[in-house]
């Protein structure tokens, strides 16, 4: 009685281990990223899609190599390899899905490769609602506030920002609208789980240039890892922006590697020494200066119309974004995605688990 009843338990462990695998093999085939694309005009929900200047190759991966055209938008976070010199405007249609940015993420966003990025709005040149890195590639991005009024308005708007890799950005946002504040990279809890972690900058021996009339960089705090404030002398990381050597808010920033000196981490506020001639961005508004390895020319930044444009924005400190109709669909093909290549591994090594299992209680 006592084997009948050993015998019986052995085939419920392999039924329970067969009902595991069942559940395993059935789980998610894909990786993490973004819902859905905006670009050209035009809104993709599958990735394996291209055209002139761009290829969205994976669910978290897009590349740009030339392209030139109107505004790009994720739902999800993405990765956007850049070659070469490309460009994102607003889109001035009545209808687009995305206004007022040149380039708008939900999620977070990495720029990353060897190319360089303009991006200009009126709001904003590049909105990301969590994490923005730059890593190792040019970004200019600007925002000339027009038809805009009691908003801020910034080149970079994102819940907080790292530089690193040598990466080299400009940021500078105007306007002259009631009520428009403006920064050269704003960093803000948009409500989207950022919270007391984020609203920070770090630079990690890289460039920073930001400029705007209401703060250069507007943030909780901070860090620079070999690197160094140049702009303004004695800068530091205020309660809510970088400040000068007196407290004051600083309009101007300016942030460069500094290779004499090693990883020191948060920055203690000391006076900075003079500029370097050789590092870029030069000590100067981004309108006059840029990376030297930056786009070949300064876009002018538009004047404000007299109107006032229709679309609703929020009138408070953070930045609201409606949620984007899903218009302009367009079907396409899928390609395979990152995350099959771990699922089919762990599928066929669970597979012979379970071959193992009941092998081994029909043995029994």
């Amino acid at each position: 009685m006592f084997a009948a009843e050993s015998h019986a338990s052995r085939h419920h462990i392999a039924i329970a281990a067969m009902a595991c695998l069942c559940v395993l093999l059935g789980g998610p085939s894909y990786a993490a990223g973004a819902e859905s694309l905006i670009i050209a005009g035009a809104t993709y929900y599958e990735p394996g899609v291209s055209g002139p200047g761009w290829a969205w190759t994976d669910a978290d991966h897009l590349e740009l190599n030339g392209y030139a055209g109107e505004a790009i938008g994720a739902e999800g976070d993405l990765v956007l390899t850049l070659a070469g010199q490309n460009s994102v405007t607003e889109s001035h249609a009545p209808d687009a899905d995305i206004t007022l940015c040149g380039m708008e993420v939900w999620g977070n966003l990495t720029l990353r490769g060897s190319g360089t990025l303009m991006a200009t709005g009126s709001q904003c040149g590049i909105h990301v609602s969590q994490a923005l890195v730059v890593d190792g590639c040019t970004v200019d991005a600007r925002a000339d506030g027009a038809d805009i009024t009691d908003e801020a308005v910034a080149g970079v708007i994102a819940g907080d920002i790292a530089v690193r890799g040598g990466g080299r950005v400009v940021a500078a946002g105007a306007g002259t609208g009631a009520g428009v504040r403006a920064y050269g990279v704003y960093l803000q809890d948009a409500g989207l789980g950022v919270g007391t972690a984020g609203c920070r900058l770090s630079v990690d021996a890289s460039w920073l240039d930001a400029v705007g009339a209401d703060g250069g960089v507007a943030c909780t705090g901070g860090s620079l890892v070999s690197a160094r404030f140049v702009t303004p002398a004695g800068g530091a990381f205020g309660a809510s922006s970088v400040v000068d050597a007196s407290g004051a808010v600083a309009p101007h920033v300016v942030v460069e590697p500094d290779v004499a000196t090693p990883s020191t981490g948060e920055t203690d506020g000391g006076e900075v020494p003079g500029d370097s001639t050789d590092k870029s961005p030069a000590n100067a508004t981004p309108a006059a200066g840029e990376p030297t390895t930056g786009p070949t020319a300064n876009p002018a930044l538009k004047p404000a119309a007299a109107t006032t444009k229709t679309k609703t924005t929020a009138t408070k400190t953070t930045v609201a974004k409606t949620t984007k109709p899903k218009t302009a669909t367009t079907t396409t093909a899928t390609l395979p995605k990152t995350g099959e290549n771990c699922w089919i591994a762990a599928s066929v090594a669970l597979l012979l688990l379970g071959t193992v299992l009941l092998v081994a209680v029909r043995r029994c």
